[in-house]
């Protein structure tokens, strides 16, 4: 297929395996949003994942046709082919833009329902907000909205009556801490609420970090395709070799 042949099939073979990785990305976006959607309540923050994921998909399905062109070299297969990869390239951009935008948006939006969740905290028998909060709280080593006395403020500690949080607040390496409020070095001293924020946009990062490498992969696969496109147009003997004619 030529030496220009040869530099675009190694392009493809890069693209498909960012592809994968952009769909690696896009899947652990939605694994991980799980655990802190109830601290989120805006289901258009994972547009950003739903795109990638459909163009890394995407390319998978065109890789046919990527490397089809590739060993022919046909002008039109690598002309589509070019074409495909602006669209997709675009949709990167877009993808970033809309990361940025939701990424400036976490902390409002945490803010609004995060005292919500913590009011409706049912200790006894958990329910999928109670169970989140306990993930939140010993994952992220934290306790309470801005520290361990939010909890006084909640419907479950009034309730309770015994002057203690849940047990997910207690420090990991204590085994006898039964989350009194006597004891309020046992609890871990750090509120949740920043560090939902930090993390849900850590989470964000990662997709708008994952779009820009791409993007530029892609500016690579769309220039080998285009190198490749300007050595036939202007060698008409290296397009005779490639049909197999004679030039004389």
């Amino acid at each position: 297929a030529g030496r220009g042949g040869l530099v675009l099939t190694r392009c493809w073979c890069v693209l498909q395996a960012a592809a994968g990785i952009l769909c690696y990305v896009g899947a652990y976006v939605f694994i991980t949003y799980d655990d802190y959607d109830h601290f989120f309540e805006d289901v258009y923050t994972l547009i950003p994942a739903v795109i990638i994921i459909a163009v890394g998909t995407l390319l998978f399905i065109i890789g046919l046709i990527g490397c089809c062109a590739t060993i022919r070299e046909s002008r039109c297969g690598l002309a589509t082919f070019v074409i495909i990869l602006l669209l997709v390239f675009i949709t990167e951009v877009v993808v970033v833009v809309l990361g940025y935008i939701y990424r400036a948006k976490v902390e409002d939006e945490v803010d609004h329902s995060i005292r919500k969740v913590y009011n409706g905290y049912n200790g006894t028998n958990p329910d999928a907000a109670s169970r989140a909060i306990d993930y939140v709280q010993r994952q992220l080593r934290c306790c309470g909205i801005h520290n361990y006395s939010d909890w006084e403020n909640t419907v479950w500690f009034k309730q309770t009556k015994n002057n203690s949080v849940p047990l997910s607040c207690c420090k990991a390496a204590l085994s006898n801490c039964t989350g009194s409020l006597t004891h309020p070095m046992d609890l871990y001293s750090e509120g949740c609420e920043a560090l939902v924020v930090k993390k849900l946009q850590e989470i964000m990062m990662y997709v708008i970090w994952a779009a820009l490498a791409f993007a530029a992969i892609q500016l690579l696969g769309m220039l080998c395709a285009c190198i490749v496109l300007c050595r036939r147009s202007r060698d008409p003997a290296y397009e005779l070799l490639i049909t197999g004619g004679t030039y004389a």
